[in-house]
């Protein structure tokens, strides 16, 4: 059994189980407060209060939203597929949280504050069981996995959502949330098409699609103040990619001004209509965790990352940079969601095939002939 135990890379399970851990308690602490941080803005927007009652401020209203969510009666209609009905906020909810293993989240080699305590601790632990463990948690990796084709697995697993949002929509026996399904499964392959070109512009200059590499080779400036960001890579396709990208996000994850999936003054509320308690709370877990997921993304693609102003000197505020980045494209959403209409289905569908999709494929041939200039 030593033997077994110690050929194992001990030391990189242990990391990787605490770095999960860790970064899905606060994935699920930022979806719970960019809920009330929503609720709160788009008050301000419309001119009312919004929730101030449970805590300071309304800050404990999440928590407020769980506890009844768990004891709200849960209702399954009569006529539905029962399997198919209770899988499908699952199938929604488990690859958008698949994702987030691969986004790096700040540099390598970091040091660990009280790591060396932590080390002997478990290397005392372990030498007192018989195994001979010589681990090292001085310093760490802000990633909890880093593959060489991140960028890939990423799509391969966001794409995967879309079944639930249609296995619910068919099992539900409802007309709403039937029409609700088939809009969303028409709109992921209209955007995800874009969505997946748009990146090959910042493929080009990175030649890589290891997430962690494409953010260290943003690293620098240019002139000495302009920060090397793909936003700005390939001028201008770099940012054409960059609106394409934001674009087709946005409506992948079936938000304002994209919601067709969910329209409420036309589907009650879509494919999701006859789901109540915790399983509607999975539903709406799940495109919280899209819009983060998505905006993760656009940060690590596009603006650098964790790079920025003294992460050299100080790597932790890495964290914080990256943080503050991901946190402008979730206001990003709250703000389209307070000030722009829904489009009609035609519309939507217009424009990803006829704007959308041709200005990401330009794009693909300008960032190309860049590429071969100034590369």
């Amino acid at each position: 059994m030593s033997s077994i135990l110690n050929s194992i890379d001990l030391q990189f399970i242990l990391g990787s189980l605490i770095k999960t851990a860790v970064f899905w308690i606060c994935i699920m602490i930022v979806v719970a407060y960019t809920v009330y941080a929503e609720r709160r803005v788009l008050a301000v927007i419309q001119n009312r209060l919004g929730p101030n009652r449970v805590g300071w401020q309304g800050l404990l209203q999440p928590f407020a939203d769980l506890i009844k969510f768990i004891f709200k009666e849960d209702i399954i209609p009569f006529a539905v597929n029962k399997v198919l009905y209770l899988i499908a906020p699952v199938v929604v909810l488990v690859p958008a949280m698949m994702v987030l293993i691969v986004y790096p989240f700040g540099p390598r080699n970091v040091p660990l504050p009280g790591g060396e305590v932590l080390s002997n601790m478990l290397n005392n632990f372990g030498n007192s069981l018989g195994y001979d463990w010589a681990l090292d948690l001085t310093h760490i990796d802000l990633f909890v996995s880093n593959f060489n084709v991140g960028l890939l697995y990423i799509f391969a697993l966001t794409g995967l959502g879309v079944y639930g949002i249609v296995i619910a929509g068919w099992a539900s026996n409802s007309k709403y949330s039937l029409m609700g399904g088939l809009r969303s499964s028409a709109q992921m392959i209209s955007y995800e098409l874009a969505l997946s070109l748009s990146v090959v512009a910042v493929l080009i200059p990175a030649g890589t699609l290891d997430l962690v590499k494409i953010v260290e080779l943003q690293g620098g400036t240019w002139f000495g103040f302009i920060p090397k960001w793909n936003l700005l890579a390939l001028f201008p396709a770099g940012l054409i990619a960059f609106v394409v990208y934001l674009i087709s996000a946005i409506a992948e994850t079936n938000r304002v001004p994209f919601d067709l999936p969910e329209a409420e003054t036309e589907l009650v509320a879509g494919f999701h209509t006859e789901y109540s308690a915790l399983k509607f709370a999975l539903f709406f877990m799940g495109e919280y965790v899209n819009m983060t997921t998505v905006s993760v993304l656009a940060t690590t693609l596009f603006l650098g990352g964790w790079q920025g102003p003294l992460v050299g000197t100080y790597p932790w505020l890495g964290l914080v940079w990256f943080v503050g980045k991901v946190f402008f494209f979730l206001f990003l959403y709250i703000w389209l969601r307070g000030t722009l209409p829904r489009f009609r289905y035609d519309q939507l569908m217009n424009f990803g095939w006829k704007i959308l999709l041709p200005a990401a494929l330009v794009n693909i041939v300008i960032a190309a002939v860049l590429g071969v200039l100034f590369l």
